[in-house]
């Protein structure tokens, strides 16, 4: 008989949280600002960031793109 563990993986630390924060939200702030601006005035603006080429509305391709950008970063 073998005994199956399950390990569960550890919540990333407090600062890891914040750090994520600090860098996500005042950058989703700018970019959807960006995008906001050129979805107003009719510039592509998907092909900015990259991992929103294919999204539907403006908030999941920023969002696409942030986490793209995000994994470049970090």
């Amino acid at each position: 008989m073998s005994v199956n563990s399950i390990q569960s993986v550890p919540h990333p630390a407090k600062g890891e949280k914040l750090t994520f924060v600090l860098v996500f939200v005042p950058c989703f702030v700018l970019l959807f600002c960006v995008a906001a601006i050129g979805q107003t005035i009719g510039i592509s603006w998907k092909s900015w960031l990259p991992g929103s080429e294919n999204m539907t509305n403006i908030v999941s391709g920023v969002s696409a793109g942030i986490y793209t950008f995000m994994s470049h970063v970090f």
